[in-house]
């Protein structure tokens, strides 16, 4: 922790304990949730941060989609409207926020929609879409006004939540405790060359429950970046310089992997989730033509992608990925089609 943090800790004690009541009024019943009857799974962490929901979320979409109806609820983090809102083929991303419109974007059949309050936003789906067989409720680990059937916490492999503390001191929204909620726990952003016996090290550190299962999962980058037009190979692009642009909470991972492929890049950074306006698309175009070599070309996140750049003249490719479970794909899947079926 560093000396600002030290500072903070007092804030850290004090949020802590608020968040620790509300949490206590939920599980005696003086706050109550609300159970639907279709079955619900939430995706979230205890801390601020990317820790990788958008990819597991897609992840769940794969493997249910083909098997039955499904829809994501989202807050819709960062959109421009308010209340209720279901995707449709005029949505935007400033209407739905980033990653819902991304997920809008990328699986025709998905049923998307976005609200502030989550019981409101269930009532409201369920009664325009009552044929649906699954909702996934993204980033929902703390909206405990909904009862869900199945609780996936995610927690990055560098920087597990039982090594860190409450905001501001730290980057937990709620205490450590609070994931005894989940019944499962994903140990994401791995690195390739995890072995056995650094996840068992890991294992213990966490100590789930014998009611939780821990899985362990990387990022999986694509061989290809893409836009409207087509894609291109990143053997090509190790002949070009790259001007790599993210507005997302947590860049590295992307970082090394293009440093591990050869590519040469620069990088411009924006906050998460940052709508690009006209005088930042003025300073990427500056800042393209400035570099010397004279093949050159964009490279960004599929959600920075979807937000800002999908109508842009500028050439401009995003790098998709993927979660892949490592090693125990088949037991977790078996477990979360488990886990529907019985609700």
């Amino acid at each position: 922790m560093n000396s600002l943090r030290k500072i903070l800790f007092p804030f850290a004690l004090i949020y802590g304990l608020i968040t620790s009541i509300r949490n206590l009024a939920f599980d005696i019943g003086i706050l109550r949730s609300k159970t639907f009857d279709v079955p619900t799974i939430v995706v979230g962490n205890l801390s601020v941060g990317g820790t990788g929901k958008s990819p597991m979320i897609e992840y769940l979409v794969d493997l249910f989609n083909e098997k039955c109806k499904i829809a994501v609820l989202s807050r819709g983090y960062g959109r421009k409207t308010k209340g209720f809102l279901l995707a449709d083929g005029g949505s935007t991303a400033k209407d739905l926020g980033d990653e819902p419109y991304q997920f809008h974007r990328k699986f025709q059949e998905l049923e998307v929609a976005v609200d502030e309050k989550r019981v409101r936003g269930m009532e409201n789906l369920l009664s325009v879409k009552p044929e649906l067989d699954l909702v996934l409720l993204d980033d929902a680990f703390q909206h405990r006004y909904v009862k869900a059937s199945c609780y996936i916490l995610l927690t990055s492999y560098d920087k597990l939540y039982i090594n860190d503390f409450m905001l501001p001191a730290g980057d937990l929204r709620e205490p450590r405790s609070g994931a005894k909620r989940a019944q499962i726990i994903i140990v994401s952003k791995c690195p390739d060359d995890l072995n056995a016996s650094r996840r068992e090290e890991i294992k213990k550190k966490i100590s789930p429950d014998s009611n939780q299962k821990l899985f362990f999962s990387r990022i999986k980058y694509d061989v290809d970046v893409i836009n409207k037009q087509g894609r291109k190979s990143l053997e090509e692009l190790k002949h070009s310089k790259v001007l790599l642009i993210t507005g997302i909470a947590d860049p590295g991972p992307m970082e090394k992997f293009l440093t591990s492929n050869l590519i040469n890049f620069e990088h411009l950074k924006f906050a998460d989730h940052q709508f690009i306006g006209k005088t930042e698309l003025h300073d990427i175009r500056k800042k393209l033509s400035g570099l010397a070599e004279e093949e050159k070309i964009i490279i960004t996140t599929e959600k920075d992608y979807v937000r800002n750049f999908i109508d842009v003249e500028l050439p401009i490719f995003y790098l998709p990925i993927k979660t892949e479970i490592i090693e125990d794909s088949k037991i977790f899947n078996d477990l979360i089609q488990n886990y529907v079926r019985k609700n």
